[in-house]
């Protein structure tokens, strides 16, 4: 299990270095987002814009065609800006990665993250600061709900169905 959990980030570390986003799918952005939710879309780093739409294609093969959680699925990753719109980089996903390993070590630093750990609050964090980002950008209440509660142990609803898809890629 070990072994394909490594290669698993592997294959996911490499996929984020060579990450594209189309003109056909920032179109595809730009018809499903408002104005602000797009600038949601667009302060997120390539890798992440393409992790956010690959969810949007898992829950659209899955059939799902509720706009709010499409829409939500697009910009569920904002979070992961920080407050000054500087993006988690890559080198802090593989340590955030590593350090959930040891889930006491991981929530004390994230805690205490400031300075050279804020990316491992802002990451810690992603879910709810996303939330609060989307209601800032106008984002409709239950889109702003499922943004803030799709991370958690249970979540219910449209926040279940994100967190799947999210669990996908």
């Amino acid at each position: 299990m070990a072994d394909e959990s490594l290669a698993y980030r592997v294959r996911q570390f490499t996929a984020a270095l060579h990450a594209l986003v189309s003109d056909e799918e920032r179109h595809l952005v730009a018809a499903l987002l408002s104005p602000s939710e797009q600038r949601l879309f667009n302060q997120m780093p390539t890798y992440d814009q393409r992790h956010c739409l690959d969810v949007y294609y898992t829950l659209v093969a899955a059939n799902h065609t509720d706009p709010i959680l499409l829409r939500g699925a697009i910009i569920h990753d904002c979070g992961k800006v920080d407050d000054d719109g500087r993006p988690m980089g890559l080198l802090w996903y593989v340590a955030a990665t590593i350090i959930k390993r040891l889930p006491a070590l991981y929530l004390a630093l994230a805690k205490e993250g400031y300075g050279p750990l804020r990316p491992l609050r802002v990451y810690a964090e992603h879910a709810w600061r996303g939330a609060h980002m989307a209601a800032q950008a106008g984002a409709p209440a239950e889109m702003v709900m499922m943004l803030r509660h799709y991370h958690d142990p249970a979540p219910q609803g449209r926040a279940a169905l994100l967190q799947w898809a999210d669990e996908q890629h």
